[in-house]
C-alpha cells in the first residue's frame, strides 16, 4: 500500500498526527450534518411536498440508504487515514483510484463558494434581527432581502464568514474543529429548544404542528420521494468528502457503526426541531408553508416582526441559521485543505489561507450574481449562484455517493472489518451499498437534471 502517498490529510502538515476525541468527532459531524441543509432547505421542501407524509418518507431515506453510505464514507477515511483522494489509493493502491477521489475535494470546494454567501446572509439578518431593524411590520422584507442581496454588502458577510473558517481550519483538528463545535453545537441546541417552545405557545400553533407531524399519504407523490431521498444524502453531508475526511481523523478504537447511528438521530432530531419552530410560526401568522427559499428570508421576519419581543426572538433564530452555516463551513472547507495538505506537503495554515482565499474569489459573481450586477448572467435560466447550487447537489454530489457505494460495494474487500460489522448486518449493507444505493442515486440524479419528470 502506498499509505505515505496524499496521508497528510490527518497531519497537521509538520508530521504531527491530529484525531478526534470520541465525543469531538460525533459533535463534529452533526455540525456538518446539521446545516443550512436542515435549517432553511429541510423546511421549504417539507412545506412544498405535503408535510408529514414528506418528513416520514425523510426519515425513511436517512435510514435505508444515508446511514449506509456515511458509514461507507467513515469507514475509507478511516481505513485509508489520507484526504478524500489520497484515501482510496491508500487502501487499494490503484492510482486511478486516487484520481477519481478528487471529485469530492472539488464539489466541497465548490459548495464552498456558494455557501459561504448563504452563510453571510444570515450573520447579516443576525445582526438586523437584533438590533431591532426587522421589528417594523411596515416592512416590505421581500423587497429589503432583495435590495441586500443585490448590492455589494454580501460580499463583506461572506468574507466575515471565510475568515472565521479559516481561522478554526487552521487551528486543526483538536484545537479548532472539535474545540469550536463542542461549543457552537451544545449553544445551537439551547437556541433551538428556546425558539421551539416560543413557536409551540404562539396562538394557532396547534395548524402548523398538525401539518408536519400528522401525514396525510394522498399527498406523496413520486415526485416527492425522490426529493427526500436526495434530501436524505444532502443532509448527512455525504458525496462531498466530508465524512470521508473526518473519518481519517478517528480513532481505532472508536464504534463507526454507533458512530453512524449517533449522526444519524442527531440530523434527525435537529430537523425535527426545526420543524417544530418553523411550521407553528407560519402557520400562526397566516404565511404559506411552500414559499421556497425566501420562507427564512423574506416570510419569517415578517412573522417576528408581529411577535412579543420579536428583534429578540428573530435574532436567535437568524443566529440558529448562523451556527448551523457556520458548523458546516468547517467540514466542507477541511475537505480541500486536506486535500492541499497531503498532495502539495503544504502547512495547515497556508492550505487554509489559500482555499478560504480561492473560495472567496470565485463566490464574489455567484454573490453578485442574486439580483447584482452579474444577475443578467445566466444559463438555461439559471444564475451564477443557482448554477454552483445545482452542478454541486444535483450532479457531482451524487457522484460522489455513487463512487463510495462502488468503491465499499466491489473494490474494497476489507470493508466490514473497518466498519466493525459482520454476518447478516454487513451482508445487509453491502446489498444496500451494490445494489439499491447506486439505483437510487441514478435515480435521483436523472430525477434532479431533468431527465425522468414522475407525477
Amino acid at each position: 500500500m502506498a499509505q505515505k502517498e496524499g496521508s497528510g490529510s490527518s497531519s497537521t502538515g509538520s508530521g504531527k498526527i491530529e484525531r478526534f476525541s470520541t465525543s469531538g468527532f460525533i459533535l463534529a459531524a452533526i455540525g456538518s450534518s446539521v446545516g443550512l441543509g436542515n435549517m432553511w432547505k429541510f423546511p421549504y421542501i417539507t412545506g412544498k411536498y405535503g408535510g408529514a407524509a414528506f418528513f416520514l418518507m425523510f426519515i425513511i431515506c436517512l435510514i435505508v440508504v444515508g446511514l449506509p453510505i456515511l458509514l461507507a464514507e467513515m469507514a475509507i477515511g478511516r481505513s485509508g487515514r489520507g484526504n478524500a483522494a489520497a484515501s482510496l489509493f491508500n487502501i487499494t493502491g490503484k492510482k486511478h483510484w486516487k484520481w477519481i477521489g478528487t471529485v469530492p475535494v472539488v464539489t466541497s470546494f465548490l459548495i464552498m463558494c456558494y455557501y459561504g454567501v448563504v452563510a453571510g446572509w444570515t450573520l447579516h439578518y443576525t445582526v438586523l434581527s437584533f438590533s431591532g431593524s426587522l421589528s417594523d411590520v411596515n416592512t416590505d422584507f421581500t423587497a429589503a432581502f432583495t435590495n441586500f442581496a443585490g448590492g455589494y454588502a454580501p460580499l463583506f458577510w461572506q468574507a466575515v464568514v471565510m475568515l472565521i473558517t479559516g481561522i478554526v481550519i487552521a487551528k486543526g483538528i483538536s484545537g479548532g474543529i472539535e474545540k469550536y463545535n463542542k461549543i457552537l453545537i451544545p449553544g445551537f441546541l439551547v437556541i433551538l429548544l428556546i425558539l421551539m417552545f416560543r413557536s409551540l405557545t404562539l396562538p394557532g400553533a396547534g395548524a402548523g404542528v398538525e401539518f408536519f407531524l400528522a401525514p396525510d399519504f394522498s399527498k406523496l407523490s413520486r415526485a416527492s420521494i425522490l426529493t427526500a431521498l436526495g434530501h436524505a444524502f444532502f443532509s448527512l453531508s455525504l458525496g462531498m468528502g466530508c465524512m470521508l475526511t473526518y473519518g481519517s481523523y478517528v480513532r481505532k478504537e472508536q464504534s463507526l457503526g454507533k458512530a453512524a447511528l449517533a449522526i444519524g438521530a442527531g440530523d434527525l432530531f435537529y430537523a425535527l426541531l426545526a420543524g417544530l419552530i418553523i411550521f407553528p410560526t407560519v402557520f400562526s401568522y397566516g404565511l404559506k408553508p411552500d414559499q421556497g427559499v425566501g420562507l427564512a428570508f423574506m416570510a419569517l421576519p415578517a412573522a417576528f416582526a408581529q411577535m412579543p419581543l420579536g428583534a429578540f426572538f428573530g435574532g436567535l433564530f437568524f443566529l440558529l441559521l448562523a451556527i448551523a452555516a457556520i458548523t458546516s463551513c468547517f467540514s466542507i472547507l477541511e475537505v480541500p485543505v486536506a486535500y492541499a495538505m497531503g498532495q502539495w506537503n503544504w502547512s495547515r495554515k497556508k492550505a487554509a489561507i489559500l482555499v478560504c482565499v480561492f473560495s472567496f474569489i470565485l463566490g464574489v459573481p455567484a454573490a453578485l450574481s442574486v439580483g447584482g450586477v452579474l444577475s443578467f448572467i445566466s444559463l438555461d435560466g439559471k444564475s451564477i449562484f443557482d448554477l454552483f447550487d445545482f452542478v454541486t447537489s444535483y450532479i457531482l454530489m451524487p457522484v460522489g455517493g455513487f463512487i463510495v457505494t462502488i468503491f465499499t460495494g466491489y473494490a474494497w474487500k476489507r470493508a466490514g472489518e473497518e466498519a466493525g460489522i459482520s454476518g447478516f448486518w454487513y451482508d445487509t449493507w453491502m446489498f444496500i451499498l451494490r445494489y439499491v444505493a447506486p439505483i437510487l442515486i441514478i435515480l435521483i440524479f436523472l430525477y434532479s437534471v431533468g431527465i425522468i419528470q414522475p407525477e
